[in-house]
């Protein structure tokens, strides 16, 4: 097998770009004290990666309420992660990420970005990296949501590449099944267990360009 052509790079928004992942926990935290219910980082692993209104279908799985009652704690917990991203400034990103944006911009490639998050670009604003990305999806743009890979392919279609030819930055499980239905390459990011992933990186720290390659040629040249 060659080395995988790639000729664009799309990042997932959270706990790849940003450390937002731990911003979504404590607002649902939050929200779980203040209404008197149990919520576990294990039940959070299942909600990372996917849109709001999944995420409040495993919030409230084992609860008898209506659905009002359950649209108005999706509210609070939004309000609440809100608050933490205001405070978000540039500088802010997670290490690694801005230099790979320069090292990325210095070859030539596209980028974009991929999230199930609506909040992407107000966070891509407050870090003053929006310019960066040539392509924008996020909760709001597909209906299908990761697991499934319409996000990937419409980031793909936005910045004229296709799909085969593209590397996804992934730091869900949902994230990187997503990227594989779409027919992209993926590395994960930060966790061991992520299956199906091409390779696994601890973080972005101290990557460039080159490295992804590496890593990925090692991965599936056989």
């Amino acid at each position: 097998m060659s080395a995988p052509d790639i000729r664009g790079i799309i990042f997932d928004m959270d706990g790849v770009i940003a450390d937002t992942v731990e911003f979504h926990y404590q607002s649902w935290v939050r929200v779980a004290e203040e209404v008197g219910v149990t919520f576990t980082r294990e039940k959070y692993r299942r909600m990372t990666g996917r849109t709001r209104d999944v995420n409040l279908a495993i919030f409230t799985e084992d609860l008898d309420i209506d659905q009002a009652t359950k649209r108005s704690w999706q509210h609070r917990k939004n309000q609440y992660f809100l608050e933490h991203i205001a405070n978000m400034q540039p500088g802010d990103e997670l290490p690694g990420v801005l230099a790979l944006l320069d090292d990325l911009a210095a070859h030539g490639l596209p980028v974009g970005v991929g999230s199930s998050s609506r909040n992407a670009r107000p966070i891509l604003q407050r870090l003053n990296l929006i310019h960066r990305f040539a392509a924008l999806g996020d909760g709001a743009t597909v209906v299908n949501s990761k697991p499934a890979p319409d996000i990937f392919l419409w980031v793909a279609g936005g910045l004229g590449i296709s799909p085969k030819n593209i590397l996804v930055l992934e730091d869900s499980q949902a994230g990187v099944t997503a990227a594989k239905s779409a027919g992209s390459y993926v590395i994960g990011l930060g966790d061991e267990t992520l299956e199906g992933a091409d390779a696994l990186l601890p973080s972005l720290e101290g990557i460039m360009l080159s490295d992804l390659l590496v890593q990925l040629a090692q991965a599936v040249i056989v």
